[in-house]
Order: structure tokens, then sequence, then C-alpha cells
């Protein structure tokens, strides 16, 4: 477990960031959108389902309870900076509501609960990138450079509402278990043939349900290959 904490005992919060929606143009018309998030200096209100003054435009697929409050390493912004050196990215770029550092997603694990200010955050899943993501950036190729950079980052749900604002230390209060970081599980997602053991271990975590439900079909066909062979070779 040593490999998991390491460095997270200076683990804080870098910038605080919030948006609402608004309307901005793409080729195929005006798009509502909050990925535009912008640094908050005072105190932010953590509500069940967002930070004060945040707020998301499509539900189906951001916000909601599992999905209210996105963190993104600050330490991918180098990385990203070198992959894309025309880009301005200032925090909040990624569209994330808290720019953290020392919570790398190779030791940040599912289920993990922190203690940010007065809030209790758990983590519930990687972030899978869409459409505008690469609106925000005016790149077609933002979502692919994304997902294959494996710099998802997470989303927390709020156990506990309270108050954090800009250098809020975060707390490991407890680990989620059976451990397996949020790095592992975006492997098993993207793996061609991900390893059973693996994908056992990741639906038995406090994994969001639309990702167990991908990974529940990847076993299943692991499972009915084997009888496949044999079928075929008859």
């Amino acid at each position: 477990m040593s490999h998991f904490l390491a460095g997270m005992e200076s683990a804080r919060v870098v910038s605080c960031n919030v948006g609402k929606p608004v309307r901005v143009p793409s080729s195929s018309g005006d798009v509502l959108t909050a990925i535009s998030k912008s640094p908050v200096r005072d105190t932010v209100k953590v509500g069940r389902l967002n930070l004060e003054g945040d707020q998301q435009a499509d539900l189906t697929v951001h916000g909601g309870f599992y999905k209210a409050v996105y963190a993104y390493p600050s330490e991918h912004y180098a990385w990203w900076r070198e992959q894309l050196p025309d880009a301005e990215l200032p925090w909040g770029m990624f569209g994330e509501n808290l720019t953290t550092e020392g919570l790398l997603e190779t030791r940040v694990c599912i289920g993990d609960r922190y203690r940010i200010g007065s809030a209790l955050l758990q983590v519930t899943q990687p972030r899978m990138p869409c459409y505008k993501l690469a609106l925000k950036f005016n790149r077609s190729d933002m979502i692919k450079r994304f997902w294959l950079s494996g710099r998802s980052g997470f989303y927390l749900s709020v156990v506990e509402e309270g108050e954090l604002q800009q250098y809020s230390p975060i707390e490991l209060l407890a680990r989620g278990e059976p451990l397996i970081s949020v790095s592992e599980v975006l492997k098993l997602y993207r793996h061609k043939a991900p390893d059973r053991v693996d994908l056992e271990r990741a639906i038995a975590a406090p994994l969001t349900s639309e990702w167990k439900t991908e990974l529940r079909e990847r076993l299943q066909a692991l499972t009915d290959a084997p009888r496949k062979t044999g079928a075929s070779g008859e």
C-alpha cells in the first residue's frame, strides 16, 4: 500500500474553479457547455451536487451525485504544455473544479475518502472525455489525445457537505476496498485483453455503475471466449 500513499502527505488544492453553462459556437451550431471554469479565491460551499457557483450543462454525462466534483492533477499541466506549446493552459482548463497537487491517478484509488476543507469527498470514477473538450481546445484530436494520455483526473461524490478554498489541505481519511487505482481502471477499460483478476477487483470496488457495466461485459467476454474456441475446434 505504501506506493499508493507516496506524496499524499502534502496534498492540497492548487485552484478551485467554477463555471455555469454558456452557449458557444461550433461547426454544428451553438452548444451549451459549462466546461469553462474560473478560479475562485474565496471560500466555496460544497453541496451534494456541485460547488457553489458551479453547474453542469448536460446531466446525462456530467454532474449528479457521483460526479459532483471533478479533480485534475496540477502535475499534468507541464506535460500538456509540452504537447500543446501554442495553447494557453490556466488552471481549470480541463474543466476541473479542483486543480490538485499530490493526487495522481496512479495513487488515488476508487472509493478513497478525502477531507478537503470541511467537506468529505469520495472518489467514484475516472473521467471519460466528451466532444466539449475538443471544442474548448479548438482541436479535433483533443479527445483522443486526452484519452491516450492516461491523464484522466477523477470524479468525486460529496459524502459530507462543507467548505473549501484554494490551498485547502487534502487529507486521506480512508482507502477504498479493494485497492484499485484510477489508472488501473483506465487500463482495464482500454486494454483489449484485460486481466480477469483485475477486472473482478475493479467490479468489487465502489466504482460507479456505468463503469461496472462495461467491465462486467468484458469479464463475461473472457468467460465466453474459451467456450467459443472449443466449439470452433470440434
